[in-house]
């Protein structure tokens, strides 16, 4: 594999935290943990979707990988469409399963589940959702995507577009930080791009959670 390759990251539809108050596409009303509930994405976020492909459409992707939930195909779609590239998808890029914390808030989880709760908190590599995934089983499917891109491109930029908690970790993975800390040492933004290029002595981060495909109306929405 050439030293110059690299492989860009972006964080497609939102934190990994349903909104409190209603989404904005009037899904979910309740705030709750969003990992294999298969929402679909919010107008704010296809919009930020046509941003994102109006910038990097004539961009010379070699692939473009994506999680197979629907909001990542979404955000996906609109730069396959313009590019005219095929997507890509793999069960590895899925989002953290969080079991029977699903739609529930982190208020209602610290009841029904305290024990699991405090346990995810001080290490969610090692330690699942109650009936979901640890963040370790989480980067080997993840890894083992990065390690098929690896071995299908001897060159060139490889788009991945997954979801706020598999990026997070999958970065860890790469950059060889502790998974158990992926949710307080990266921050990952709403539809943001990151960059690690595959150097001679190993992965290197380039860039983190950039934004300014965003139109500046989008970029500075709360929440995101």
């Amino acid at each position: 594999m050439s030293s110059n390759n690299s492989y860009i990251e972006e964080i497609p539809h939102g934190p990994d935290l349903i909104s409190a108050a209603p989404r904005r596409n009037g899904s979910q009303p309740h705030g709750g943990y969003c990992g294999r509930l298969d929402i679909e994405l919010s107008p704010y976020g296809r919009q930020m979707a046509a941003d994102f492909a109006e910038t990097y459409k004539s961009h010379p992707w070699a692939g473009i990988y994506t999680s197979p939930m629907w909001r990542t195909q979404a955000t996906t779609e609109p730069l396959c469409r313009a590019a005219g590239l095929e997507m890509r998808l793999r069960d590895g890029l899925r989002e953290l399963d969080y079991g029977e914390w699903e739609g529930k808030s982190p208020e209602e989880v610290n009841r029904d589940h305290h024990e699991d709760y405090v346990r995810w908190l001080a290490d969610a590599g090692w330690n699942a959702p109650t009936g979901g995934e640890r963040g370790i089983d989480v980067g080997l499917r993840a890894m083992a995507v990065i390690e098929e891109i690896w071995r299908e491109h001897g060159d060139g930029d490889v788009l991945i577009v997954s979801h706020k908690a598999t990026i997070r970790i999958l970065l860890c993975q790469l950059l060889g930080v502790d998974i158990g800390r992926y949710r307080d040492r990266i921050h990952a933004s709403v539809a943001s791009l990151s960059m690690v290029e595959m150097r001679e002595h190993g992965p290197l981060l380039t860039c983190l959670g950039e934004r300014s495909h965003l139109r500046p109306a989008l970029r500075d929405l709360p929440g995101t």
